[in-house]
């Protein structure tokens, strides 16, 4: 328990320093970081009852991610992106693209493999899970216009026969 609780504000003080380091205002800061918490917890959660399915735990976190700075960014007027970044920050495979590089330098094509294997797992799941959340948000945001729209069209028709 020790671990995961270490881990949720290591994955805190990742996201704030992105947040940081991006130069979000301050008043930003907590919730972009508290996205990186969320993430990593997901990711985590995810990871246990999946019985280590790395891109099935990453994709989720990553729509988990997605999902929280469209609430966010919605509620703070703020862009997307603001919120996003600092939120996968802690999904960022950067151990095991450091483990491809360095096996690759060394000239062991078995490591390259299968730790280039792993940080493409983890590089496609970010990318899915984001893409899965904004596609379904894209057409649910286009599906609520055009039903608005009729919406209106008829009620002004309505309207407009008295």
């Amino acid at each position: 328990m020790k671990d995961v609780i270490l881990q949720l504000v290591m994955a805190f003080v990742g996201s704030l320093g992105f947040a940081m380091l991006f130069r979000l205002r301050r008043a930003l800061w907590i919730s972009a970081s508290l996205g990186g918490v969320f993430c990593w917890g997901g990711y985590l959660l995810v990871m246990y009852f999946s019985d280590g399915q790395i891109f099935t735990s990453g994709l989720a976190a990553a729509a988990l991610a997605a999902v929280y700075a469209e609430l966010l960014a919605a509620r703070k007027r703020a862009p997307v992106p603001l919120f996003l970044i600092p939120s996968v920050v802690p999904l960022i495979p950067g151990s095991t693209l450091y483990y491809t590089m360095s096996a690759a330098v060394q000239g062991n094509t078995e490591e390259v493999s299968h730790y280039g294997s792993l940080t493409l797992q983890y590089a496609l799941s970010i990318a899915g899970g984001i893409c899965i959340v904004w596609t379904l948000l894209s057409i649910f945001r286009r599906y609520y216009v055009l039903q608005t729209n009729f919406d209106q069209v008829t009620a002004n028709e309505v309207n407009s026969n008295k």
